[in-house]
């Protein structure tokens, strides 16, 4: 028996500002995803530099920060059977133009830094992410 997971979404700047918000969710949620917490948000620099904390040495760091920070964001923990390894194949890759059609990033991306979404990579990383953005209590439903 397949045991529940929860991964952790955010709807970027670019998919918020161009209000594709409330398909993505109609999509996530008919893809099998129950969203056991959701808030909208205007990240601050010190939450997006702790957040992307892993990417701090690489080239595209600075230019992520900024992104980031430009707008509102949607932030959501997702529950389901599988729900990292679901949610990423829903995402698709990370450039839009090589992800498969009919995943989000390819519905809704733009390109590889405005990609619409960012999925957890990893059962370990979704309970940090979860936790970053949410208290115990708001992912108890």
């Amino acid at each position: 028996m397949t045991q529940m997971e929860r991964t952790f979404t955010i709807i970027k700047p670019d998919a918020v500002r161009d209000a594709h918000t409330g398909a993505i969710i109609e999509k996530i949620e008919s893809a099998g995803f129950k969203i056991v917490a959701l808030k909208m948000l205007h990240l601050s620099h010190r939450q997006a530099e702790c957040f992307y904390v892993e990417h701090r040495d690489k080239r595209f760091y600075d230019e992520l920060i900024e992104y980031m920070t430009a707008g509102a964001v949607v932030v959501a923990v997702l529950e389901k059977e599988n729900a990292v390894e679901d949610y990423r194949r829903l995402v698709g890759e990370t450039d839009p133009r090589r992800a498969e059609r009919g995943t989000l990033r390819a519905l809704y991306g733009r390109d590889v830094t405005q990609n619409a979404l960012h999925a957890s990579d990893s059962i370990h990383s979704a309970r940090r992410e979860c936790s970053f953005f949410f208290s115990e209590s708001e992912m108890t439903i």
